[in-house]
């Protein structure tokens, strides 16, 4: 029995669908175990190219059991279009994909007042994906949540006109229109109709799952700085990103978690506000240009900087990082030289990320240096001595900053563009 656990290193989009959906095959279970559908996960394979934002990515992979864990909140008719892609593909997802009935629904105020917030915010906004992740996640540890277990009486039907009367009163405060009960009734209960065949209580399924010595492979959604407590406070997502996560998101114990692969792209993204130390602002230059990427979940252009292995180091230490997922190597191809931050400084003298706050970490001396780049394709390269010597070199540097093995290299998008060391 293992429990492998796929965590970003980053702010999220460094390739964690790939990954999943590379080493699914080895596996039993596949499993999210937070956020929403503002993660957006791309994957490609023999099946075609998709975009996933609640399905885990390793869904795949035909002798796998597809797991949404109670710390996921969902918006249903988001699940139900994903479920309905992955048949028009003829992806088999029959009796191996459950969905906890301990999960929370986004309602339609959470997004509308996902929206209201961020605007009343102005220049403050957070940068929200506006899908209401944040006010679900708000209403789920303040007693206001509507969960699908609600659905199998009349709870649900009680708690959402109480809900109605609170959040339709803040709506139209803040110059929105409110809600009519009898719609979103209908409407949710049409969602639960359709999705009642995959709603069962998670427990037993994960816990003989352990008993049996099955394979679980835990996706996570988002990156490890935009965890609630260890991210770029308030430029974060609203649950928490690392493993530790799974334990009340899922139900498995900490202790079963053993490996912990730790997805790090070649170069940083961000999407949103919020610090993003390497960025590169000069919009003109090569490496803007070969970064420039477009967000899966929100059709943003992401923010790009060279890679700063301070937040690779931080990332590995903090969930227990015990090997490293590359990705996106075959895009610094072509480049002289490429900088890259390896650690960060304050009136001269060496600091950690965890020394300063968000704001902080905006005004921090960057400790760059400069690598030689190469300018040969290496989308080909299916072993590491096929490489050319200086992404080698490249690879090596980020092992002895993180002081953990890179064991896979991604090198294009599709599943078999991967080096396994």
């Amino acid at each position: 029995m293992s429990v492998t656990a796929v965590i970003g290193s980053q702010w999220g989009d460094e390739g964690k669908g790939k990954a999943v959906d590379y080493l699914a095959g080895q596996m039993d279970y596949v499993a999210r175990f937070n956020g929403g559908n503002n993660a957006g996960h791309t994957v490609i394979n023999e099946f075609g190219t998709f975009k996933i934002h609640l399905v885990p990515s390793g869904i795949f992979a035909q002798n796998t059991v597809g797991l949404i864990g109670g710390g996921v909140v969902i918006d249903p008719q988001v699940l139900i279009d994903e479920i309905e892609m992955l048949n028009k593909a003829g992806v088999n997802i029959d009796g191996r994909f459950w969905v906890s009935r301990r999960a929370h629904l986004i309602m339609p105020y959470h997004k509308i007042l996902d929206g209201l917030y961020e605007e009343a915010k102005g220049a403050g906004a957070t940068g929200t994906t506006r899908r209401g992740i944040g006010p679900v996640y708000a209403d789920k540890v303040s007693y206001n949540g509507i969960r699908w277990t609600d659905f199998a009486s009349d709870i649900f039907e009680s708690r959402l006109q109480m809900q109605l009367t609170l959040k339709n009163k803040i709506i139209v405060a803040l110059g929105g229109e409110a809600l009519k009960y009898e719609e979103v009734r209908a409407a949710y209960r049409g969602y639960y109709e359709k999705l009642k065949p995959y709603i069962r209580e998670l427990f037993d399924v994960v816990q003989n799952g352990l008993k049996e010595n099955k394979n679980f492979l835990l996706e996570q959604a988002m990156g490890t700085f935009l965890d609630t407590d260890w991210g770029t406070y308030p430029f974060v997502t609203a649950s928490t990103t690392i493993p530790s996560a799974a334990s009340a998101g899922l139900g498995i114990p900490p202790r079963h978690i053993t490996r912990v692969i730790g997805v790090t792209k070649a170069y940083t993204t961000r999407v949103g506000s919020g610090p993003l130390p390497t960025e590169i602002k000069d919009y003109e230059s090569e490496a803007y240009k070969k970064f420039g990427e477009v967000a899966a979940t929100t059709g943003r252009i992401r923010r790009v900087g060279w890679l700063d292995l301070e937040i690779v180091r931080t990332a590995v230490q903090l969930s227990g990082v015990t090997e490293i997922c590359l990705t996106k190597l075959d895009i610094l191809s072509g480049l002289d030289e490429i900088q890259v931050c390896a650690g960060y400084a304050i009136n001269g003298k060496s600091i950690r990320y965890a020394d300063v706050d968000a704001y902080g970490l905006s005004e921090v001396e960057l400790v760059y240096k400069t690598v030689k780049g190469w300018s040969e394709d290496i989308s080909k390269a299916r072993s590491f001595d096929e490489l050319p010597a200086n992404a080698q070199n490249y690879v090596k540097m980020i092992e002895e900053a993180a002081e953990v093995p890179v064991k896979w290299i991604g090198v294009g998008p599709e599943r078999d563009a991967t080096i396994r060391r």
